[in-house]
């Protein structure tokens, strides 16, 4: 008998409820401490989502695809991260290549860097209505510090002028497959995140795991002091991402 042809499959259209724009509902705004003087943090409607983890978590992948899927939606976006200061960040660059910064000057480094984003890129960006996805925020920083060894409350202060996000999320993951993500990306092992400075080991891959143990630890703490979400960076990239829409939809609704 002749075989009948098989009808072909019309592709599937987005429905009315994929193509809906979910207008955020403003919530108030507020510093950890004294802020940056002369803003009006009720003019800051736009929303702050954080994303934190070790380079290998996955992070940078969520965040391009965190940016794609708003943007996607309507959401006008502005990405920032560390070392994206144009007043200090190539010099902060060649200091890191050097392999000489004291723990001190390592941590006024990086906040030099974070308070002229948060002046010029993060603020301004805020007030105009945007969505600012930040590839990791004061936490990251505040744990290096930490450490490091650096008094907790002086940590806590020197970061009392940032924005408290509407969302923040810790990708954990852990330093034994950070380790293997690290080198089948790179093939290399970064001095700082290696955490060599700290004389943890005189082999750069055990001084890595023992490191990121201490950045995992100190994480956890901060986690209990600040409430952010620690999301398991362990599974599928695209269960990851799913995990952080359906969290995110939340955050633009006002429920989280």
């Amino acid at each position: 008998m002749p075989r009948r042809k098989s009808t072909p499959t019309p592709p599937t259209r987005p429905s009315a409820s994929d193509l809906q724009v979910l207008v955020p509902k403003t919530t108030p705004k507020r510093f950890y401490g004294h802020g940056i003087p002369g803003v009006d943090v009720s003019q800051l409607t736009g929303k702050l989502i954080v994303v934190e983890g070790a380079d290998g978590s996955g992070r940078s992948t969520q965040i391009a695809r965190l940016k794609d899927w708003l943007e996607g939606h309507g959401h006008a976006t502005v990405q920032i991260g560390l070392k994206h200061s144009k007043l200090i960040g190539e010099e902060l660059d060649r200091a890191q290549a050097g392999n000489v910064l004291s723990r001190t000057t390592f941590s006024l480094f990086y906040a030099t860097d974070f308070a002229d984003q948060l002046e010029s890129s993060i603020i301004p960006s805020l007030r105009a209505g945007f969505m600012v996805l930040a590839d990791r925020y004061i936490y990251t920083l505040m744990v290096r510090d930490l450490v490091r060894g650096m008094d907790r409350e002086w940590v806590e202060n020197l970061y009392s002028i940032a924005v408290v996000p509407d969302a923040v999320f810790y990708l954990k993951v852990a330093p034994g497959e950070l380790v293997q993500r690290t080198f089948a990306k790179s093939h290399a092992l970064d001095y700082w995140e290696s955490g060599m400075d700290l004389g943890l080991s005189r082999d750069m891959f055990d001084s890595f795991v023992k490191y990121q143990e201490l950045v995992t630890a100190e994480f956890e703490r901060l986690q209990r002091t600040y409430g952010f979400s620690i999301v398991d960076g362990n599974q599928p990239p695209e269960v990851i991402t799913a995990e952080l829409q359906r969290k995110i939809e939340r955050v633009l609704r006002g429920e989280g």
